[in-house]
C-alpha cells in the first residue's frame, strides 16, 4: 500500500473516532505532541482534544469528506494532507441539523516505532 492510501485510510478511520468517540484509537493516531488550531483560533493539544471529546465539548455527528490530496515527502517518512470537509454538528438551537465546512491541513509523521502519527493540525471554517 502506498503512503497515500495509507494516509487516507487513516484520515477516513480518524474521523469514524472522532464521531465514535473512540478515544483508544485517537490515543494512536495522534502524537503526543499535536498541536491543533481549531476554526476558531483555539489551540488544543492531544490531551486537551482527547478531553474535549470525551466530554461532549467536542462533538461531531457526521463527517464527510469532500476533497482530499495527501503529498508524501521525505522518502514517504511525512505527508501533508489539504482537504475540505462538512461536518454534522448535530441538532441547532431551531432542532434543524448544524453543518460546517472546514478547509484544513494536517502533518503526518511516520514514526519507526508507532507507525503514522499526526503532529500538527490546523482548520479554517469555509463560507457557508
Amino acid at each position: 500500500m502506498s503512503a497515500i492510501q495509507e494516509i487516507e485510510q487513516l484520515e477516513r478511520r480518524r474521523f469514524d473516532a472522532q464521531v465514535a468517540k473512540d478515544l483508544p484509537t485517537l490515543e494512536s493516531i495522534f502524537a503526543d505532541d499535536l498541536i491543533y488550531t481549531h476554526s476558531n483560533g483555539h489551540q488544543d493539544n492531544k490531551a486537551s482534544y482527547i478531553a474535549s471529546i470525551a466530554s461532549g465539548q467536542s462533538r461531531y455527528d457526521k463527517v464527510d469528506i469532500e476533497n482530499m490530496v495527501v503529498r508524501p515527502y521525505n522518502d514517504d517518512r511525512t505527508a501533508i494532507v489539504n482537504a475540505l470537509i462538512e461536518i454534522n454538528l448535530g441538532p441547532g438551537a431551531d432542532g434543524q441539523p448544524s453543518f460546517t465546512r472546514i478547509k484544513y491541513v494536517v502533518v503526518y509523521i511516520k514514526d519507526e516505532a508507532k507507525g503514522w502519527q499526526l503532529v500538527l493540525w490546523h482548520a479554517q471554517k469555509q463560507a457557508s
